[in-house]
């Protein structure tokens, strides 16, 4: 059984501002809340209406109803269970020596979720992202990512303080860029993806060393632009196939 204690608690969680005030966020789905359970997150609470999460001490396993379960979720279809976890103190470390991708600002929660899946699946491990960008523990972000929140290390920072401090190329996505598929892609650096209206901000942009850009085979050519995660697969990939 759940409390009304605990419905507000759990649904006040969509909104970052009590995120931030409780440190706590919520998952959901069987796949997500396992890969979440097997890294360093630690669990307060699950809840689920089947008897899934065997490794689980059960002091930890709320069983609720179906209806019960509709009251907290977030997705219009919940799924089977949901679980609350500690946000954990995050600070920006040493990924010089690798692959990295910075985000200017992105705002879609689809988006964010979708580039973290992808970093994961490419083998980055360190995301840096503007102050602006979408939070990444909202819970349509960790939906998005299937599980690699687990695995990829997500920071906020002042982007451009950062940018400007560290010594690896910085390749941006650009429309004024050189062709990505004739340009040699160099690792360890920093791929910048920039918001999905506006692209990489100006005061960004001048802290790029390599401006690259995915190029349009269209006849007609009147596509204005990419959406931000597919051009972030296209990109990665070539990074990988380069090197």
């Amino acid at each position: 059984m759940i409390s009304k204690n605990q419905i507000k608690l759990i649904k006040s969680l969509q909104q970052k501002k009590y995120r931030k005030l409780y440190q706590l966020f919520f998952a959901e789905g069987v796949k997500v809340i396992q890969e979440l359970l097997n890294s360093n997150y630690e669990l307060v609470e699950i809840f689920t209406i089947n008897e899934l999460f065997l490794n689980v001490e059960k002091s930890k396993i709320n069983f609720i109803s179906e209806t019960e379960l509709k009251s907290i979720s977030s997705l219009v279809t919940p799924n089977e269970c949901l679980a609350v976890f500690i946000i954990p103190e995050t600070e920006l470390k040493d990924y010089s020596n690798t692959l990295q991708i910075a985000l200017d600002d992105i705002r879609d929660p689809g988006n964010m979720g979708t580039i973290i899946r992808l970093a994961d699946w490419f083998g980055v491990q360190n995301i840096i992202c503007s102050e602006a960008t979408v939070d990444v523990y909202n819970p349509k972000v960790i939906q998005a990512t299937m599980g690699s929140i687990a695995r990829v290390h997500v920071v906020y920072c002042d982007l451009k303080a950062h940018l400007s401090e560290v010594s690896v190329p910085i390749y941006g996505t650009l429309l004024q860029g050189s062709a990505i598929y004739s340009k040699k892609l160099i690792q360890p650096s920093i791929i910048v993806l920039g918001n999905e209206s506006n692209g990489i901000s100006k005061n960004i942009q001048q802290l790029i060393t390599h401006k690259i850009t995915i190029p349009r085979f269209g006849s007609l050519q009147q596509t204005e632009s990419l959406n931000v995660a597919t051009a972030a697969a296209i990109v990665l990939s070539e990074f990988c196939r380069n090197n």
